[in-house]
């Protein structure tokens, strides 16, 4: 299938490494043009070189999400080097995780608002492109409480639950404008140096727990998520908006 992907131009936060990564090299591959972001500055260069390999123009930057000013910057640096924008993927995470104020704080900074910034930056080049696209990245953590999902883990579960409500009021205020909204929510997924294998390394009992879970029988791969996101993102999904998909290797058990 042809994503009708080859020209546009996509933003991606949280860009350098699992699922972030995974997501625009995908974009990259499919003829995109790619602009990334992270907090370390040798691994956005890193980043870029390896995009570049695909073919397709990238450009980064080193930003923290959480500074709203940074990030509006980005935002405006990337469409200029891009020449536009038609795609944000807001990736970028806290993985925050407990039951303290500041859990809850550095998910709502990063998860949520992160999110919201971004989008409000961007929104002026989408509306200028015939093919405006968002795409967030949720969790199955904020659609079901689950054994993986403890309580003491609950500050992100709660505040992807938010982010999925927000991507779904904001598809329906944008659909006149030709703008689509959609959440992608990975299950557990899988790489390495990633959070999974640290657990898979610290506690392998609990890894294995996690593992017996899922009917499939493993964790996603990140190329596995990146690749919906790059369908969902696309003019080949032009009428899917307000959507959350689900990419979980049939854990969740809701309808």
């Amino acid at each position: 299938m042809d994503l009708q992907l080859t020209g546009k131009k996509a933003l991606v936060t949280g860009s350098t490494r699992g699922i972030g990564l995974a997501i625009a090299e995908r974009l990259a591959l499919e003829g995109a043009d790619v602009a990334i972001c992270a907090r370390s500055g040798d691994a956005v260069e890193d980043a870029v070189k390896a995009l570049e390999s695909k073919g397709g123009k990238a450009w980064g930057r080193s930003v923290d999400v959480k500074d709203p000013a940074a990030l509006r910057s980005w935002v405006e640096s990337a469409a200029a080097a891009l020449g536009g924008v038609d795609i944000l993927v807001a990736n970028a995470s806290a993985l925050s995780f407990g039951l303290s104020i500041e859990a809850f704080q550095s998910a709502f900074d990063v998860d949520l608002i992160h999110t919201v910034t971004a989008v409000e930056a961007v929104m002026p080049h989408l509306e200028r492109s015939r093919a405006g696209s968002i795409v967030a990245i949720g969790s199955i953590g904020g659609v079901e409480d689950s054994e993986l999902n403890a309580y003491t883990e609950v500050s992100y579960g709660a505040i992807k639950a938010a982010l999925h409500f927000y991507i779904k009021s904001l598809a329906r205020t944008v659909a006149p404008k030709g703008i689509r909204a959609n959440v992608v929510s990975p299950g557990s997924t899988f790489f390495d140096g990633g959070a999974w294998d640290r657990i898979k390394s610290e506690q392998p009992e609990h890894f294995r727990n996690a593992v017996a879970m899922i009917p499939m029988g493993r964790m996603a791969r990140p190329e596995e998520i990146a690749n919906v996101v790059a369908f969902t993102a696309s003019p080949a999904a032009s009428y899917v908006t307000g959507a959350n998909l689900v990419v979980d290797g049939a854990f969740t058990r809701r309808i």
